[in-house]
């Protein structure tokens, strides 16, 4: 569940809206990358399922160096070659089990919220192993099924949080097939951040189901959901903003001994 959603089909048309971060929140990613990386510059990066490029221009302007972004889907390719232009990003059409560059070439690849929609995740650890240089660092954030963290939205949608629960992997998963491809576990960082100013923020954001799981529920469950929110948030009159967490997984390549 979660490898067969098609952005290509419907989710690129509301995925900038419906997935757009606020400066607060965009500096709080930029804290976490930088962090989690080495504290070398430049730093060559990928950013493999870059999507519509949101973190692609960001990486580059922190990092000093060029960055690449992957991405499977044409259509959100498109809309990052069109509106997250740099001088040192590019956008290459790949997908994470055949990644589109030469062997040694990057020192840091950001796997941002994209690794549960790989179908052979074995084959994309050994890809990131192919493509990093030794001491290379993966950024992989992403919820887990056995912690996923709760969600506003949830409270509308009912099997939203069982669905997601088959359709991200385990923490032990991931980490275990990272250190079956050559990896050493770095660590975990927690990552909080502002991701609608308030309930109706939050509600219009959600409206353009740009969120996967979404391809999973009936459509009468989707109208019904949408009926609640709404009213809920209608009905919401502060402006205390909507907050949720995502963890960083990081990774080093080993040494070749």
């Amino acid at each position: 569940m979660g490898q067969d959603v098609d952005y290509s089909a419907r989710l690129y048309a509301g995925y900038t809206e419906g997935r757009a971060l606020g400066e607060s929140a965009i500096e709080i990613w930029r804290s976490a990358f930088s962090r989690n990386a080495s504290s070398e510059r430049p730093l060559t990066v990928l950013d493999l399922g870059c999507g519509t490029g949101r973190f692609t221009p960001v990486l580059a302007d922190l990092f000093g160096g060029p960055v690449v972004g992957v991405e499977p889907a044409q259509r959100m390719l498109s809309i990052a070659e069109t509106k997250n232009q740099h001088p040192e990003a590019s956008y290459v059409l790949g997908d994470a089990e055949n990644i589109p560059l030469d062997d040694n070439s990057c020192d840091l690849a950001l796997l941002f919220l994209m690794f549960h929609h790989v179908p052979n995740r074995d084959a994309a650890a050994q890809e990131l192993a192919r493509v990093l240089r030794p001491g290379g660092r993966v950024l992989l954030v992403s919820s887990f099924g056995d912690r996923l963290e709760e969600r506003l939205w949830f409270q509308f949608f009912p099997r939203a949080r069982q669905i997601e629960e088959r359709m991200f992997p385990s923490f032990d998963e991931v980490t275990g097939l990272f250190a079956d491809s050559g990896f050493n576990y770095i660590g975990l960082d927690r990552v909080e951040c502002e991701v609608a100013s308030s309930f109706r923020a939050y509600a219009d954001k959600i409206s353009h189901r740009a969120i996967p799981t979404f391809e999973y529920l009936e459509e009468d469950e989707i109208e019904t959901g949408f009926s609640l929110l709404h009213d809920a948030a209608s009905k919401d009159a502060g402006q205390v903003p909507v907050r949720e967490s995502a963890d960083v997984l990081v990774f080093e390549l080993r040494a070749i001994s």
